[in-house]
């Protein structure tokens, strides 16, 4: 009874936590609403074109980026090409910077003095539909690509074997075995991708134009006009597709269960889809690279195209001007949310997955909530309700906003693996008198390493790259290197923002990789344990 109050006492503070962190800000912001005229700003011609483009914008832009990521996740799972490893390292390249990078580096390209444009002569404009379908393309297909491929690897092959005995056509088989097995998997995709895209004013505010979307009218009502009522009302129409999709995404994934153990592929010879594969993994490798190019030779320029002689300027213009102290900021929150991230998550998740109740069931949903927020209407609440506290204007709220904003999926990460775990560790140490904290620390902690490493990299890259939620709350000597890539762009000082993405870049590879070995490593010593035995 003692430990189960203590548990209850737990989950209660933690429930807290998230009212104070998540629900009640929401709340200001939409208490926020009652000074504006909310019909007419809802009925007036530029909101009903900026929702018609997104709308639009949205639709398009997810249809060819899960069709893309669908295409190279199959030619990757499904092929005997080699180097498939560093052909997914470039396809998700794009996760590791800001999104407003991928709409800089259409322009560094194909803008009036864009590097393809002066090359080929190329005729017409990036700014305006295109250019965003392009951008959110770019920002979004790894995520699809991540998803998929995952699905695609641990696909059963005993259905297709049974398929080939008997006969079975090819085409009858993707529509009676591949087309039903990837429905629900690509309906979560397409949720994801969709929520992505329709919230993120980064490429639509570098190649939009006159092609205003509803995040960059809010953005621009919120930076520029400081009209707060007006930026809620679009934050809650914003706030109102995401929260449909996170539904109807959950709804969906409780149904995807798995009754098999799965036998993996045994990929045949075939020379035409590998060379399929190899020149379409080569074109978007090339597509990934282009702009990471573009950027370091503007970096290393002095004035593009006008002055192309190298020069270490511009590396020197952004220190000078702030991107050493910007760099420190965005290291100590990307640390400091990081740590604290991944011991919330698992706190939380260990409640809700290894200790059932209702309380539980509760907390499990308030904590997927931040799935459905975008960030920049996080940002914008944080701002009506925080503003006046204690931790308004400092590094802390800029730590709790991008805790809050990125916590859902490393939360599931660990969720998932504490509900694989066997669910009588805890009554069998009761039994043996060991404590849970003992369980906790030398039974599920090693098991659950990999997943740890995992979530700490998810938060640090993220944390490094995110402009939305804390564009709103960042102050002079708060503020981020990702915002420097705004300040620089609207100074029109395109070599400084592109030196800028480089370094977040660099930085999210290195701690990327330093995981990744450190992951790889510890499988490595679990498996060789096992081989000796045997």
């Amino acid at each position: 009874m003692k430990t189960s109050g203590k548990l209850t006492a737990v989950k209660g503070l933690l429930l807290i936590f998230f009212a104070v962190s998540v629900l009640l800000p929401l709340l200001r912001m939409l208490a926020r609403m009652t000074t504006v005229d909310i019909r007419g700003l809802l009925v007036s011609g530029p909101f009903l074109a900026a929702l018609k483009n997104s709308l639009v914008v949205t639709a398009v832009s997810t249809l060819i980026a899960v069709f893309l990521a669908t295409l190279l996740s199959w030619l990757l799972e499904r092929s005997r090409i080699r180097f498939k490893g560093l052909f997914a390292l470039l396809f998700t390249l794009p996760m590791l910077i800001p999104s407003i990078s991928h709409g800089m580096g259409l322009v560094v390209l194909f803008g009036a003095n864009g590097l393809v444009t002066g090359w080929f002569g190329l005729k017409g404009s990036i700014y305006g539909f295109w250019g965003i379908v392009a951008g959110s393309v770019m920002y979004s297909f790894p995520v699809a690509f991540l998803m998929l491929s995952d699905i695609l690897r641990y696909e059963d092959s005993s259905p297709y074997e049974a398929a080939d005995v008997m006969g079975i056509s090819r085409r009858h088989q993707f529509a009676s075995i591949t087309a039903p097995f990837l429905r629900r998997p690509m309906l979560s995709t397409l949720f994801a991708v969709f929520t992505l895209i329709i919230i993120d004013y980064g490429v639509p505010l570098m190649v939009g134009g006159q092609y205003k979307t509803l995040p960059v009218m809010m953005y621009q009502d919120v930076i520029g006009l400081l009209d707060f009522g007006k930026g809620s009302v679009i934050g809650l129409v914003l706030l109102t597709p995401a929260l449909v999709a996170f539904i109807l995404d959950v709804l969906n994934r409780d149904k995807l269960t798995l009754s098999f153990v799965a036998r993996p592929f045994r990929v045949r010879k075939n020379r035409l889809r590998d060379g399929l594969a190899y020149v379409t993994s080569g074109l978007v490798s090339l597509a990934v690279l282009l702009p990471i190019a573009a950027f370091l030779l503007l970096t290393l320029v002095k004035k593009y195209p006008s002055d192309m002689r190298l020069s270490m300027d511009n590396i020197s213009r952004a220190f000078n001007m702030g991107a050493g102290a910007n760099l420190g900021h965005s290291l100590v929150i990307a640390l400091v949310t990081s740590l604290t991230g991944v011991a919330l998550s698992f706190l939380v998740a260990y409640m809700t997955a290894r200790t059932p109740g209702k309380l539980s069931k509760i907390l499990h949903l308030v904590s997927l909530i931040s799935l459905a927020i975008p960030g920049i209407v996080l940002g914008l609440s944080y701002v009506l309700f925080f503003k006046g506290s204690l931790i308004y204007g400092s590094l802390a709220i800029l730590i709790l906003v991008n805790l809050v904003h990125f916590f859902a999926s490393p939360y599931l990460m660990i969720y998932n693996t504490l509900a694989k775990l066997n669910e009588h560790l805890e009554a069998v140490g009761q039994t043996l008198g060991v404590s849970r904290i003992s369980i906790i620390r030398d039974v599920i902690l090693p098991q659950a390493g990999g997943t740890l490493a995992e979530m700490f990299t998810y938060f640090f890259v993220n944390s490094m790259m995110t402009i939305s939620a804390v564009a709103f709350l960042a102050t002079a000597g708060t503020r981020p290197l990702s915002l420097m890539i705004t300040s620089f762009e609207a100074q029109m000082l395109l070599e400084c923002a592109a030196f800028i993405a480089l370094l977040i870049l660099t930085v999210n590879l290195l701690v990327k990789g330093l995981f990744t070995y450190y992951r790889s490593r510890k499988e490595r010593s679990a498996y060789e344990p096992d081989q000796a035995a045997v």
